[in-house]
């Protein structure tokens, strides 16, 4: 039975959300695979390894170099980044061992990311 303030537009949605994520209509079938932004010519992956302060991390990048990372303005108080995070990050021209993070990954992007072969622990 619809409620009575329902059309059937609505009612389409009430009984889509009531069937599991997985049953939804909409879902695609490639088993969950989305896809993720990957790195620029001068980005690099890296995954956090300490958290130092004053907006600052310590990664450890998939060229094979640690960095001091920077957390910009614009993600300090909206994109909250922890320890083992897979981030972007864009290496400074003028200082090797220094960066500026241009991206967090979630839980599922970075093992999607980890699966495929583009991080290495």
């Amino acid at each position: 039975m619809r409620p009575w303030f329902a059309g059937e537009r609505e009612v389409a949605i009430l009984e889509n959300l009531k069937r599991l994520p997985s049953q939804r209509s909409g879902m695609s079938d490639n088993e969950g695979r989305t896809d993720l932004r990957m790195p620029d010519d001068d980005e690099v992956f890296a995954v956090v390894t300490e958290m130092l302060g004053a907006n600052r991390v310590e990664v450890r990048c998939m060229d094979g170099t640690n960095r001091t990372a920077r957390i910009p303005g614009k993600m300090q108080k909206r994109i909250w980044i922890r320890e083992d995070d897979v981030v972007l990050i864009e290496p400074w021209d003028w200082q090797d061992e220094k960066a500026d993070i241009t991206w967090r990954y979630e839980k599922q992007q970075a093992d999607q990311l980890r699966e495929e072969g583009h991080i290495r622990e």
